[in-house]
């Protein structure tokens, strides 16, 4: 807990954690969707400070974690083309594909290029009208309106050498493939305010009421996650199953109209397959046939291909809560950041990463 006390609120943190302690009368198991709330915790030392009976479990909500292999294959394809330029964010240089990652490409003469925004594709593709320009568009609910909003400026400008390869996934589906598994011991979920923000929650309450879970929409500050534990294990111990908003200042139950409006003017919902988790129907994002000539896989004829993730890697058991990092043989060893076997070890959400990072002297 040594980053705890630099917190600006720490005596409020220790205070609902002791109010954690007096609620909790018999072991629950929460999962924390987002890879962000996953770092926060393991920094700040959150899990210490609950009672021996609180368990936190780390969920699929690492976007880049999630992305296939056979997806970075493709981005590996595109970005070895020395006619294009292929932009991404900074996290997926390292994510390895079955034959190397972005950053070796990058080395061996590629243009990858590291963008803040999938507009800075859009301009890139304004500047450069000789060669096409791809922007890698990963993320989950909260990342899409800005790809969605790229894609339509790319069309309103008549831009013919700009696509997307898209790997966006919804997280409602991915929650109740994890409620439906017969390994699984969550009792309790914190979702993803940045998430909610955009979508709202009210795709959350059918979800608790049908499998008898509390879901309580939580921030990434260290008081925000505790109160988050405390609603959640509030519901527990009285029996409710419910959604609460704990993160009223960002999220409200509807989300942003605006955003919604523009996912569902470029998306459709399609099945998506999930790194470690494998296919789940309805949770991904693909372009509607008016903007699918922005789309990457179609223009340049990507072929999907099988391929096997390393069989020494338990990313899949972490992103479904039933394992931590630690207790993966090779964490440490044989995976860090510089050699990484899975993508949880390189991802700044990454579940693996904050382990190695924030726990590695203890693992």
């Amino acid at each position: 807990m040594k980053y705890l006390d630099e917190y600006r609120d720490a005596e409020g943190a220790r205070r609902v954690a002791q109010a954690i302690s007096k609620i909790a009368t018999r072991p629950w198991t929460l999962m924390e969707i987002c890879g962000g709330q996953t770092h926060a915790i393991l920094r700040f030392g959150i899990d210490e400070l609950l009672p021996d009976s609180i368990e936190l479990v780390h969920g699929p909500g690492c976007p880049v974690c999630v992305t296939p292999v056979e997806l970075i294959d493709k981005a590996l394809t595109l970005a070895s083309d020395s006619g294009l330029i292929f932009c991404t964010f900074g996290d997926m240089l390292r994510v390895p594909g079955s034959r190397g990652d972005l950053r070796q490409v990058k080395a061996e003469g590629g243009d990858v290029r590291i963008v803040y925004s999938p507009l800075d594709a859009v301009r890139l593709a304004t500047e450069h009208p000789d060669r096409q320009v791809i922007f890698f568009g990963v993320g989950f609910e909260t990342t899409a309106p800005a790809v969605a909003m790229a894609v339509v400026q790319a069309k309103r400008h008549g831009l013919t050498n700009f696509t997307v390869l898209i790997c966006h996934v919804l997280v409602p589906p991915a929650i109740e493939t994890l409620l439906s598994s017969p390994d699984n011991r969550v009792q309790g979920f914190l979702a993803a305010g940045h998430v909610c923000t955009v979508m709202g929650y009210t795709e959350y309450e059918p979800i608790a009421k049908r499998y008898g879970v509390p879901i309580v929409v939580t921030g990434f500050e260290p008081l925000d996650i505790l109160q988050g534990v405390y609603l959640c294990v509030k519901q527990l111990e009285e029996g409710r199953a419910e959604v609460e908003n704990a993160y009223r200042r960002a999220v409200q139950r509807e989300g942003n109209q605006p955003a919604r409006e523009l996912l569902l003017e470029v998306f459709e919902v399609v099945p998506r397959k999930w790194r470690g988790v494998g296919a789940i129907p309805r949770s991904g994002l693909g372009l509607r046939e008016a903007y699918a000539s922005f789309d990457a896989e179609k223009r340049f004829g990507l072929e999907a291909a099988g391929v096997e993730e390393s069989s020494e890697c338990i990313s899949g058991e972490v992103l479904r809560g039933i394992k931590k990092p630690h207790e993966c043989p090779a964490f440490g060893v044989r995976c860090t950041p510089d050699h990484p076997l899975g993508a949880p070890m390189v991802s700044s959400e990454g579940a693996c990463a904050a382990y190695f990072r924030y726990r590695a002297e203890s693992g």
